[in-house]
């Protein structure tokens, strides 16, 4: 058999692909998305806190959030998964019972944590000195200057680096299924394995990752045309012509 045929067969049975996908539909997408949506959030909200502390002028605040982000980047993903799932699953049996998602959750949080966090500073820190000092000049105290001038700034211009760590949480949340999933917890790569174990062919993985592509290549197009719209605004409207003011207007302005 030439390698073509080998290739085709091996990922390309359409068969396969139907049996895995109501599985994928009903069961592997639905938790890919809760762990993928949760875990961004508590990232996001996590990742800003080490983002304020990052560029603090307390050591007591700076050093720790270095500390903590150099950990998180430097450990491999699947490690961390592991460190946290594994060694809190006692904690966790006692809280919420065998389910572990929330762990899962909690490690894929505090891995992107480190990386938005990351992401948040170089943002703020690229917004001009001047726009403190003119939110200083105007009343506001420090910290109602980065809460609604400079932080809002910062993270618009690093919206499509936030979103690109939010697809590589979306891919992250495969490494789950080292924690040990149930049938109604698999996400969709752990699906697209068990199929592919259970026939010998690996068109249910390929399926799964056209699952993968179906969720971020759109994320990646919707957030680079909003980061378009937000640095380029609207477009200017021509003003209206004379004969188009109100009758009003025109007798005022001839009064003048």
């Amino acid at each position: 058999m030439d390698p073509l045929s080998t290739l085709w067969e091996t990922f390309f049975d359409w068969r396969s692909m139907r049996e895995a996908l109501p599985d994928m539909l009903t069961v592997g997408l639905p938790n890919t998305l809760i762990l993928a949506v949760s875990a961004a959030l508590l990232g996001s909200v996590l990742g800003l806190l080490l983002a304020v502390a990052g560029i603090s002028r307390s050591r007591w605040l700076r050093w720790p959030a270095r500390v903590y982000t150099d950990i998180f980047r430097g450990l491999p993903a699947a490690a961390t998964i592991l460190l946290i799932g594994v060694g809190l699953a006692p904690l966790g049996m006692e809280i919420w019972g065998p389910d572990p998602y929330p762990l899962g959750i909690l490690a894929l949080s505090l891995i992107a944590s480190a990386y938005i966090g990351e992401i948040f500073r170089s943002g703020i820190q690229s917004v001009e000195a001047a726009q403190l000092e003119g939110a200083r000049a105007l009343g506001f105290s420090w910290a109602d200057s980065m809460r609604l001038v400079i932080i809002p700034q910062g993270i618009r211009r690093v919206l499509p680096a936030w979103v690109n760590q939010l697809i590589a949480l979306i891919k992250d949340s495969s490494l789950v299924y080292f924690l040990g999933l149930v049938a109604s917890q698999r996400e969709l790569f752990r699906i697209g394995q068990d199929y592919a174990a259970n026939t010998g062919n690996q068109s249910a993985l390929l399926l799964a990752g056209l699952f993968y592509l179906a969720l971020t290549v759109p994320l990646t197009h919707i957030v680079n045309w909003i980061d378009r719209r937000l640095r380029l605004g609207r477009p200017a409207t021509a003003p209206p012509d004379d004969d188009e003011l109100p009758l009003a207007a025109t007798t005022e302005g001839d009064r003048r």
